[in-house]
């Protein structure tokens, strides 16, 4: 981080992402580009959507704060029942499993999604048996060999 950052969730414009049935909204509260250690973003989610996909990082641990909502999170000891207020810790490793979706039928779902950010990062997608591959000189997805 290069500066001081102060960001709103409401103000912030967002980059719309829909990849592998995934939709949502996304707002850096640290730009990529600033990214060294940590990362941390607001994600709104429409009734019905899921943010990204079912997945665990090697290296990286996550932490969703739930802002305004209805979460329904998938992990690999099955669902659980978020609300506004409520927070979740991912740690590195399959135990860390995850995908959040809004579990609203009404009601956007807007969370922080605030995590470590490792310079090099593999994560892995049990669903579609495949692996994202993040390094400074490389980017890419390849089948899983887990």
């Amino acid at each position: 981080m290069k500066n001081l950052t102060v960001k709103n969730y409401e103000k912030e414009q967002g980059q719309k992402i829909a990849a592998n049935g995934a939709e949502f909204i996304l707002k850096e509260i640290i730009p990529a580009s600033d990214v060294t250690k940590c990362h941390a973003n607001f994600v709104e989610v429409e009734p019905g959507h899921f943010a990204y996909g079912y997945h665990w990082h090697e290296v990286n641990e996550e932490v969703f704060y739930i802002i305004k909502g209805t979460a329904a999170v998938r992990t690999k000891d099955g669902e659980i029942t978020l609300h506004a207020g409520d927070a979740v810790t991912f740690p590195a490793g399959p135990e860390g499993s995850h995908v959040i979706r809004n579990a609203s039928e009404t009601e956007k779902l807007v969370y922080l999604d605030f995590g470590t950010e490792s310079p090099v990062e593999i994560a892995h997608m049990p669903d579609i048996k495949k692996m994202l591959v993040l390094a400074p000189r490389a980017k890419g997805m390849a089948d899983d060999v887990i």
